[in-house]
């Protein structure tokens, strides 16, 4: 886990970043739109999107609903499970929206709930199989490389 701001920072940012690519990436092939040129259209607003809600809401109160949880705390793999099973609901709650808006240019109830699930069943084993551990490996390494530089 993270241990100082900018760790947090290059942490939270991998994370959203890989999130927002692989999501977008399933949704455009679910719509069968994927190319790289829509891809890249809706990457940027996605991601600046995904990593405001995560820093300034998501993030927040799912970390504030996870310290009232009965879990074992000191459990590092509770902890990160619950986490960011947390950050996927908040996350895909939101995102949802925007993606049906930026697609079809409006909201209905229906489109979006349908949405949501859709989101949900994929983003949340992304994220505890592949981005969560794939960003942790990333801090690790910044982290050990950080520990030698300040070790000499």
């Amino acid at each position: 886990m993270p241990t100082s701001k900018k760790e947090r920072i290059i942490f939270t940012t991998f994370m959203c970043f890989f999130m927002v690519l692989g999501m977008s990436s399933y949704n455009l092939l679910i719509h069968n739109h994927f190319s790289l040129r829509e891809l890249s259209k809706g990457l940027l607003t996605g991601f600046v999107l995904a990593l405001l809600l995560d820093v300034f809401v998501v993030g927040i109160y799912a970390k504030k609903i996870v310290f009232r949880l009965p879990i074992k705390l000191e459990q590092p793999l509770y902890l990160i499970i619950t986490i960011s099973s947390l950050m996927v609901l908040g996350m895909v709650t939101f995102m949802s929206i925007f993606g049906l808006v930026i697609e079809s240019g409006t909201f209905s109830w229906n489109a979006y709930l349908q949405a949501w699930k859709m989101n949900f069943i994929v983003a949340l084993p992304y994220q505890l199989l592949i981005v969560g551990p794939l960003s942790r490996f990333v801090l690790a390494k910044l982290q050990a490389r950080t520990q030698k530089t300040t070790a000499k």
